[in-house]
């Protein structure tokens, strides 16, 4: 068995992950300082208020409908209070406001009152044995913002940070990307304006199912912003013939990046993008576990992977992963499910530690218009600093809370 606190080997990999496991390194937790036993877990689900377009957070005939969060409250026997986030999108994945408020509550829960707070393996066993994996983690989403409070309450019970709790420097700030995401080309000026507006010089741009808006959208952005790194997001959007035919198109107009180009589970679509080469090809969804991404790796399926821990289950599930990438010499970018500011906080501090260098697509701050924080992350010249302080380095406004859940929770 590895010792504490050390990084796998591919051999110790392979033969300690399980189908759909999350391989769950030890965290240097400077001796286990705490008795302290998980006592109560409150969840409080909500819709943040949106600003501007973004697809996901839309309804029938375009209607904002606001972005659903599940903020959870893990509540030691000491009386210490540790926050995580769950953030749900139904037109990105499977999981609802619904049912991750269910499973948290009647399966997940249950499964974590009682046991050591510090005991992340053994949480991450018990609801794995809660809700049962399929092809891979089940309900990951929603797990992660059990992960997350459960790394709060750790770095609170121990006095640490997560990048003490890891044994890393803090690391940042992080350079953000802007998002964009035009219902015409007309659009395209005036939305790259407003990023510029708030000190941003790096943008992301959602593509599919059309190459040919897909090239001019790519142009009109190198054209506008030509130093900037650009990075086009399929969300799996394209075919796997079109996406062979847009990747060396894209290239021509500027992208950087191809990310999702199409479905995870085409994997002979995405062997013939990344032989192709044109782009460089990162997955995103598909990718929840470690066992996920060894597979993917060794199937030659990608260039790298766009990070985020609200997807995987996590923090640890999301460390394992980038040490994965870190180790074969593939890329890692970061990203985000648009995470109001509890789930960005944990995602700031895991990409600050990990040295996090190209620009993040962490677009919370650019489409939510709400937080519960005392002391909202507010972008500075197109940058976050990643958080200080013990655990999530951030101080939750629990009548916020409440107040948001209350006004636009209902189930």
């Amino acid at each position: 068995m590895p010792r504490p606190g050390s990084i796998l080997s591919r051999r110790d990999f392979v033969r300690l992950a399980g189908a759909g496991s999350l391989l769950l390194p030890h965290l240097p937790l400077a001796g286990r300082q705490t008795m302290a036993k998980i006592e109560r877990i409150e969840t409080f689900p909500a819709r943040i208020p949106t600003i501007g377009r973004f697809k996901f957070f839309e309804g029938p005939a375009g209607t904002p409908l606001g972005r659903p969060t599940v903020m959870i409250k893990v509540t030691a026997d000491n009386g210490t209070v540790g926050w995580g986030e769950s953030v749900p999108i139904p037109k990105w994945s499977y999981e609802t406001l619904e049912t991750s408020v269910i499973v948290i509550d009647k399966y997940l829960a249950p499964a974590l009152i009682g046991r050591d707070p510090l005991d992340f393996e053994g949480a991450h066993a018990a609801m794995e044995a809660a809700i049962a994996p399929g092809l891979t983690v089940g309900m990951p989403i929603t797990k992660a913002g059990l992960d997350i409070a459960l790394h709060d309450l750790a770095g609170r019970l121990t006095g640490k940070s997560f990048a003490e709790m890891w044994g890393k420097p803090r690391g940042g700030p992080l350079t953000l990307s802007w998002t964009l995401n035009p219902k015409t080309l007309d659009e395209t000026e005036g939305l790259i304006e407003q990023g510029r507006q708030r000190g941003f010089r790096n943008f992301n741009i959602k593509v599919a199912p059309d190459p040919k808006v897909d090239v001019e959208l790519t142009q009109i952005v190198k054209r506008l912003v030509p130093d900037g790194f650009l990075w086009a997001d399929a969300n799996g959007g394209y075919d796997p013939a079109t996406a062979l035919e847009a990747a060396p198109k894209l290239a021509e107009a500027g992208a950087d990046v191809l990310e999702s180009p199409i479905r995870p589970n085409r994997i002979s679509g995405y062997q013939a993008l990344k032989k192709q080469g044109a782009l460089p090809i990162l997955m995103d969804e598909g990718v929840i576990s470690p066992t996920d991404l060894e597979e993917f790796i060794r199937l030659g399926m990608l260039d790298g992977v766009a990070e985020k821990p609200a997807r995987c289950g996590g923090l640890v599930s999301c460390r394992r992963q980038i040490e994965m990438l870190l180790d074969a010499g593939l890329m890692w970018l970061g990203s985000g499910l648009t995470d109001p500011d509890i789930s960005l906080a944990a995602t700031l501090a895991l990409f600050g530690a990990y040295g996090l260098r190209k620009p993040a697509a962490l677009n919370g701050p650019q489409f939510l218009t709400e937080s519960v924080l005392k002391e909202p992350p507010r972008p500075k010249d197109g940058t976050l600093e990643a958080p200080t302080g013990p655990g999530l380095g951030i101080e939750v406004d629990e009548d916020k809370v409440r107040d948001l859940s209350r006004r636009t929770g209902q189930l």
